[in-house]
């Protein structure tokens, strides 16, 4: 499978477009005015401890305070707050969790890291389990753990690259815990020493910070995004790496020289006067994927909808008719539907809950196919996602891991007229919300007449289909009502003014 990743800067935002067989599978936004704060490492100060939710709010300095639950305060065990992906070795007990009284108390300073961006209403989600991820390793200070993550499989590659781990400590003894990420997978020549030598330069500086820095202080920002590329997204078989300015094609050069030399001559600039997402019709993807209807090409489509709960996806045939019978068109409907699906919340950034209503299947073994499609479908994913058994009522319920907003909240806004609803009322109930205020206003005020002022479509149906009505309402109230039509108005707005 060839994979390219285009990375177009501007001096306002970063973009990095993933194609694979020239199709586009993610894509990740880097604003300057609003940089993601997932990894971050601030000193922060408890302003507010919750017994009752085990609980505490903490000022990082953000715009809103915080969020660090008691199971975030925990030593390692078995998993690290990696933002790409879940670590575990061999499972192990559980200790009991600490109160949240006993590990934190208001005024006090405590360095944390930032899990997961914030979200909506919601305040940035805290950890004190610090880790530092690098291309194949992640350092977790403060922790004796050593494990590989849970992607990786098969038991022979996780004792081989324990093995090269250990190995590799023993030249560098380091008094701290590792994870091996999924990019060591398979990689016979992979090069921890590099890795170790950029994590404890990296940990030497935090630690610096740590000792000097006040609360509500920055310690530790993440990678920019145009260098987390290379960290985090470039697979060892790449094809190219393009990017569209000098300055940080110098930069992105230089980072993998030093800590993945096998994925430099990968890296070139774009010279191309077209821009570079114009090459595979990257924008018109991208305008796409904010639409809430998906077209499959067999002529079926989906519906995403998403809420503050969960997003909830439907597959419909649409058009399709297929050649066969009934159960066959709709289970090749529900095949493409598993595969668009995988790609769109890639694509999408999607996270949280996900409810999938699969067209209803009469077949098991079609059920069956099509479950086990869906799952790979899911496995190309780098965000760790967890798929149930489909319900008796031909639901199927996913969740993704979610660190940031989706491309639909990071790029669009709530409509201000119908205030996300994405509704707004009709003519006639407005007409009649008109009637309704003038009856209002006439029982409470003395007036000579009343002027509405309303949107173009408003107006006609009062002077077409409505004006029985309306000249029925002059008649009650015994007073003259005039119309007038104001452009800027909205649908749903109007006023009713006293003469």
């Amino acid at each position: 499978m060839s994979e390219e990743l285009l990375v177009n800067v501007t001096p306002q935002e970063t973009r990095v477009a993933v194609v694979q067989n020239g199709g586009l599978q993610e894509l990740h936004i880097e604003r300057s005015r609003s940089r993601g704060i997932v990894a971050n490492i601030y000193k922060g100060k408890v302003v507010r401890v919750l017994p009752g939710m085990q609980a505490a709010f903490v000022d990082v300095g953000l715009e809103r305070t915080a969020f660090l639950h008691a199971a975030d305060m925990v030593p390692h065990r078995t998993q690290s707050p990696d933002a790409s992906e879940a670590v575990t070795d061999e499972p192990s007990p559980v200790p009991s969790r600490p109160d949240i009284t006993e590990l934190v108390s208001e005024g006090q300073e405590i360095v944390v890291q930032v899990a997961k961006d914030p979200i909506g209403t919601k305040g940035a989600r805290l950890t004190t389990q610090l880790s530092i991820p690098s291309r194949y390793l992640v350092l977790l200070p403060g922790s004796e753990h050593r494990g590989i993550s849970q992607r990786i499989q098969d038991v022979d590659e996780r004792d081989r690259l324990l093995q090269a781990l250990d190995t590799a400590l023993k030249q560098r003894p380091t008094e701290a815990g590792f994870i091996v990420r999924t990019a060591a997978d398979s990689q016979h020549s992979v090069n921890f020493e590099a890795d170790l030598e950029f994590l404890h330069r990296s940990w030497q500086q935090i630690e610096r910070k740590i000792a000097s820095a006040r609360a509500g202080e920055l310690i530790h920002a993440d990678l920019p995004l145009s260098l987390r590329v290379i960290r985090d997204l470039a697979r060892d078989d790449v094809e190219k790496i393009r990017v569209d300015s000098r300055e940080t094609y110098a930069l992105m050069h230089q980072f993998a020289v030093d800590l993945m030399p096998q994925l430099a001559d990968c890296i070139e600039i774009y010279p191309g006067e077209r821009p570079i997402f114009d090459l595979y019709s990257i924008e018109d993807e991208i305008h796409r994927a904010l639409n809430r209807t998906v077209d499959l090409k067999s002529g079926g489509s989906l519906v995403f909808d998403q809420t503050e709960a969960m997003t909830t996806v439907d597959v419909n045939t649409g058009r399709f008719v297929g050649k066969r019978n009934l159960e066959e068109t709709l289970f090749k409907t529900n095949m493409e539907a598993a595969q668009a699906i995988a790609r769109q919340l890639r694509l999408r950034n999607i996270g949280g809950i996900i409810i999938v209503d699969f067209i209803d299947l009469e077949d098991e073994d079609h059920r069956r196919q099509l479950m086990d499609a869906f799952e790979r479908a899911l496995a190309r994913d780098r965000t760790r996602c967890h798929i149930a058994d489909m319900s008796v009522l031909g639901l199927v319920e996913v969740t993704r891991k979610r660190t940031r907003e989706s491309l639909e909240r990071g790029m669009t806004e709530t409509c201000p007229h119908c205030q996300g609803r994405g509704t707004q009322k009709t003519a006639q109930t407005l007409c009649y919300e008109i009637f309704r205020e003038i009856l209002r206003e006439a029982r409470a005020f003395e007036a000579k007449g009343y002027l509405v002022m309303a949107s173009q479509t408003v107006i006609d149906m009062l002077l077409d289909e409505e004006s029985t009505g309306l000249a029925d309402l002059q008649e009650f109230i015994g007073k003259p009502i005039r119309l007038q039509v104001e452009p800027t108005q909205n649908q749903e707005s109007y006023d009713v003014v006293l003469m």
